[in-house]
């Protein structure tokens, strides 16, 4: 064989195997930063270990010198939250963060990593907004106002405006 083969050769050989170190790379960081977003996105949209139904409440006790880390282990062993690791940074990035409070607290399955924290911080619940209440109220509850629980009066349009008066409106 020439020269000019065995360098021909060479060049393929190479350039065959700078390709496959690029798409192992490609893929490595794919595959990578894609459960990096997952767990990321997890951290604000982590659904309660109960979803649907009344959920398990359960007692837990937290100590003076606990820290988060362990707290969430505690909570993901009693299976009140699927990840410790995870609960480690919703706590971090919680209206909360570094607020919990040594005591004896009733958790459920049903509540959210944030609602647990809110609970273990001694936070008053948020008034809900309307919008709130009108999304989680029965619907044998709607219509109500906000001042407390009358129902609304039904909207009853004025008197002399008819749909005539609306047709005109901005032709000219």
């Amino acid at each position: 064989m020439s020269d000019n083969v065995k360098e021909i050769i060479g060049s393929v050989f190479s350039t065959a195997v700078k390709i496959v170190l690029a798409m192992l790379v490609v893929m490595f960081v794919r595959k990578y930063a894609l459960m990096a977003y997952n767990y990321g996105y997890r951290v604000f949209t982590e659904p309660p270990v109960t979803v649907t139904g009344d959920g398990t409440s359960i007692d837990v006790s937290i100590g003076e010198d606990i820290s988060t880390r362990e707290i969430g282990k505690m909570l993901e062993s009693k299976g009140l939250i699927r990840d410790a690791n995870l609960f480690l940074i919703q706590e971090l990035v919680s209206a909360n963060h570094g607020k919990i409070q040594p005591g004896k607290y009733q958790l459920s399955t049903t509540m959210t990593a944030d609602e647990m924290i809110d609970v273990m911080a001694g936070a008053e619940k948020k008034p809900e907004t309307e919008e709130e209440l009108l999304y989680n109220a029965d619907e044998e509850k709607l219509p109500f106002d906000t001042e407390g629980d009358e129902p609304v009066e039904e909207y009853i349009p004025e008197e002399g405006l008819e749909d005539a008066d609306l047709e005109g409106e901005g032709e000219e």
